[in-house]
């Protein structure tokens, strides 16, 4: 189908939307009323790129007909100019529309769970976890989104041997979704005295958070286990039975959560982790058989992928996928990470574009 033919349907389908949206009975089912509005708002753009071309393609019709009506010379000249930009602001906005016709991921909306873990490194890894949460934190809370931490198992010396955080905000996923995969770090770890450069590994997983209607968890499906939290070292912290373990019996799967002093928080918090995870397995079942596809993109999302290493020493930061260098590690561990993201994000429109365009 030629772009010209998608862009109708798709302007059929935004006037369709329109008027289904202002019916009183959709606007009483707030969940349709939702899914809906969040259709059109995603229409809106392509639709007013379509009138943009239909607007420019009419200019080059006059210029057209101008042009086969007259003879005078300077006018010839002006229209000829005028048509060559218009030509130049046609071709443009036509490799807008294609980007805003690659397939929408219907996750880039949601809101997401963070996971990050010390791998292999010790107390290092744990040191380098606890830097890239502060990263993350201090790069979301720039964009105004909303951090909350669900559950985290610190060490002694300030580092995390695990830290599971929710992001709350608009195009959450779509803007933090490939930073799923291992993160490489070298430095002179604090811990030691020779000052020799190790190299550790944190791993980090990107979870889209399911609401109650993606996943059904039934009662039954479920073992949850209280006991009284614990901190660094194992000393207890608490004087209740606050801390709450929910096992997964079918996927097996285990979350727990302590932070909290309400047995009650615990739970919906790990309730909510567990959610996450159902739903990221259900997603790559349903997606087995693009896996080849997904391999092409600039990242599979595999969390055993290594993706990035932080070179403190040179003050560099390089991420493995798209070939990108940056000098300004200082910079990025402060949350600078836009120019990152956005790199991530053109290389896999690149790639999507690369396929549309070698599709029959």
């Amino acid at each position: 189908m030629n772009i010209t033919n998608r862009l109708q349907k798709l302007e059929a389908r935004f006037a369709e939307l329109e008027t289904v949206i202002s019916l009183p009975e959709t606007v009483k089912n707030k969940q349709r009323y939702k899914e809906l509005m969040i259709e059109y708002n995603g229409l809106r753009p392509v639709v007013e790129a379509s009138a943009a071309l239909a607007k420019l393609e009419a200019e080059e019709a006059d210029l057209d007909h101008l042009l086969s009506e007259t003879k005078d010379a300077d006018m010839r000249r002006l229209a000829e100019e005028e048509r060559r930009t218009l030509a130049e602001r046609k071709a443009g906005l036509l490799e807008e529309i294609k980007v805003l016709l690659l397939p929408k991921d219907p996750l880039d909306l949601k809101n997401i769970i963070m996971e990050i873990r010390a791998g292999t490194g010790g107390e290092e890894a744990a040191l380098f976890a606890a830097d890239l949460f502060r990263m993350y934190q201090k790069y979301v809370e720039g964009r105004g989104w909303r951090v909350e931490v669900l559950s985290g198992h610190g060490t002694g010396i300030g580092g995390f041997k695990e830290i599971i955080f929710s992001v709350e905000g608009k195009s959450v996923y779509e803007n933090l979704r490939y930073e799923s995969g291992v993160h490489r770090v070298q430095r002179v770890p604090v811990t030691e005295a020779g000052g020799r450069i190790h190299t550790s590994a944190v791993t980090v997983a990107v979870l889209p958070e399911a609401e109650e209607t993606d996943i059904d968890i039934r009662q039954e499906d479920l073992r949850i286990d209280v006991f009284r939290s614990g901190g660094p070292g194992g000393q207890s912290v608490n004087t209740t039975d606050s801390a709450v373990r929910v096992t997964h019996l079918p996927s097996g799967l285990v979350v727990i959560c302590q932070d909290e002093k309400s047995q009650h928080k615990n739970k919906a918090k790990a309730l909510r982790v567990l959610r996450a995870r159902l739903f990221e397995l259900e997603e790559q079942r349903k997606e087995a058989e693009r896996r080849e596809k997904r391999r092409s993109q600039v990242g599979s999302g595999d969390r055993s992928e290594r993706i990035r290493t932080y070179n403190f020493p040179q003050n560099r930061l390089t991420d493995h996928r798209i070939n990108l260098t940056l000098y300004k590690l200082d910079r990025v561990m402060e949350g600078d990470l836009a120019e990152v993201v956005e790199a991530l994000k053109l290389g896999a429109r690149e790639s999507l574009l690369s396929r549309e365009s070698s599709s029959p």
